[in-house]
């Protein structure tokens, strides 16, 4: 007995064929692109935490010039604010003459590198640097 299949029936299988091969072809591209979002959120996060660590850090300056270090102070509060970050890559620079109105400097380099599927897309270093009045 042959069994005869509707043409209807063989649309269906192959639509399906059809989908799976689109689907092959979408997903590589679908996959790079979520990945470059999580690794550009990734960069955006580090800039933020550097941000906030440097007005933390010269927001301590400001306040605490009479401080014996007032330096280490308010580089010791930025790499506080900063815990997330690796330290060792963490480059912080303060700089004032601690005269009430004068003004001090913080500023904090952190290296950054946005890599996909091992390849390394682009890289740099994030810089903020915040200044405020010494109280």
């Amino acid at each position: 007995m042959i069994t005869k299949l509707s043409p209807h029936r063989i649309r269906r299988h192959r639509e399906r064929g059809q989908t799976l091969t689109e689907f092959a072809l979408v997903l590589p591209l679908v996959a790079l692109l979520l990945f470059g979002v999580i690794q550009f959120g990734i960069v955006f996060h580090q800039y933020v935490t550097l941000t906030d660590a440097v007005r933390a850090g010269a927001r301590q300056g400001a306040v605490g010039r009479h401080l014996s270090d007032p330096a280490g102070s308010a580089e010791d509060r930025v790499r506080e604010s900063a815990a997330d970050l690796d330290q060792s890559q963490l480059d912080v620079s303060v700089s004032s003459t601690w005269e009430q109105g004068e003004d001090v400097s913080v500023t904090a380099t952190y290296p950054y590198n946005i890599s996909l599927l091992g390849f390394v897309v682009k890289s740099g270093d994030l810089t903020s640097t915040t200044t405020e009045r010494v109280e």
